[in-house]
């Protein structure tokens, strides 16, 4: 142990370079692992936010006037009608709410500060208990009513009213007044997208003030719970086909189930973590490499030494367990320091993604740089104790 501290000792700047190419190879294991995690985590908790027990039905969205024609049934437009038909529960018995939806981006205003909000939501009441979104304050508007009042989302009070209550103000949305009924309560951000700039209205006041007649941007069903969700997705399509006389075998409807895409995105993202680890792994590969490098130099550099020690007595798994030691330590030290330069890396946000330490990645780094010391020492600490003693002592 005493040489081994000594033989790293005496080249600190050639240990110093092989303990950081350990470092690295380790910290980007743990680091894009991480980010592979929290990039998974946000996107679980996006779709978690809007329940997992809901189905979003979309269809064809072509326009039209105040009723759905003939032409409009046939080619799969959403309607107030269909959104009607879902809540019958003869034919939707596993549908808790229906909320019909029409979105649509403007810019509030409010005295002379302005602010472009990219999703202003016309539905029902129903909507916000669907979608697990909270009051923070003031009141919600009720079922059918067609009053030009407006909910905020947090990031559209803070940037209209600031710090001042908003409740009772008056904006206007596209040109048109609306008064602040109430505030949204604050939701996590995940990802790219700021689910809290946003503003929900009545639906029947925002068509008939700003989006006009056409068709629904979609409804959103909520089950009545997590396993009846499937039969909910097939009852909520046939209702649909039956009422717009869909003949074909393919439906113009689309129905996203939020279970499913769940677990289809747990699915990806883990892939997705899995590659992130195996490209950083191939650092700590050449890393691995570099300390065989470095071994085989010191082991030339250190011929007569071992000769020396050889002629003196010393027998063969000492010298053996001399270099294995040394490159032991090496990795060793690359290991720790990378540990802890990953974990002070992921107080930091990375491209809007809190990346998350994987505990079972920090160990298995650590545990494969011990590995590499020992395998990539093995072969040059081998060498050094298979020399002769005679020719070991006769080298220049």
């Amino acid at each position: 142990m005493r040489e081994a501290v000594r033989g790293l000792s005496a080249n600190k700047l050639r240990s110093a370079l092989t303990v950081l190419g350990i470092l690295i190879g380790v910290g980007a294991v743990i680091m894009l692992v991480a980010y592979g995690n929290g990039s998974a985590k946000a996107v679980q908790s996006s779709i978690e936010s809007l329940g997992s027990n809901t189905l979003t039905v979309q269809g064809n969205r072509t326009g039209g006037g105040r009723a759905a024609t003939a032409a409009q049934a046939q080619s799969g437009e959403l309607t107030l009608a269909d959104a009607e038909s879902l809540l019958d529960r003869s034919l939707v018995p596993d549908a808790l709410s229906v909320s019909p939806i029409v979105t649509t981006s403007l810019t509030a205003v409010r005295e002379s500060t302005s602010h472009p909000v990219p999703q202003v939501i016309g539905t029902e009441p129903g909507y916000l208990a669907a979608s697990n979104t909270k009051l923070a304050s003031g009141e919600l508007f009720g079922e059918g009513d067609n009053r030009r009042v407006v909910v905020l989302g947090q990031t559209v009070a803070g940037e209209l009213f600031g710090r001042t209550s908003p409740l009772g103000q008056t904006i206007t949305l596209g040109g048109v007044r609306f008064t602040v009924s109430g505030v949204l309560a604050a939701k996590d951000t995940a990802g790219f997208t700021d689910p809290n700039d946003t503003v929900i209205v009545p639906i029947g006041a925002l068509r008939e003030s700003v989006s006009g007649y056409g068709a629904l941007s979609s409804i959103l069903v909520q089950a009545a719970s997590a396993d009846t969700t499937d039969l909910a997705q097939v009852e909520v399509l046939n209702v649909l086909n039956a009422r717009h006389r869909v003949t074909s075998a393919t439906s113009p409807f689309r129905v996203q189930n939020q279970a499913q895409l769940l677990a289809t995105r747990t699915a990806t993202a883990d892939t997705f973590t899995f590659l992130l680890g195996a490209v950083a792994a191939i650092s700590l590969l050449v890393g691995g490499i570099g300390v065989t490098n470095i071994m085989l130099v010191t082991v030339t550099e250190r011929t007569r030494e071992i000769g020396i020690r050889k002629a003196l007595g010393a027998p063969r798994g000492t010298i053996l367990g001399q270099f294995l030691l040394e490159a032991t330590a090496l990795s060793l030290i690359g290991g720790g320091l990378g540990v802890l330069v990953a974990l002070i890396g992921s107080t930091f946000t990375i491209g809007g993604v809190q990346p998350v330490i994987v505990p079972s990645s920090v160990a298995l780094a650590l545990g494969v740089s011990v590995a590499i010391g020992l395998f990539f020492g093995s072969f040059p600490a081998h060498r050094a104790a298979s020399m002769r003693p005679i020719e070991a002592l006769r080298y220049e």
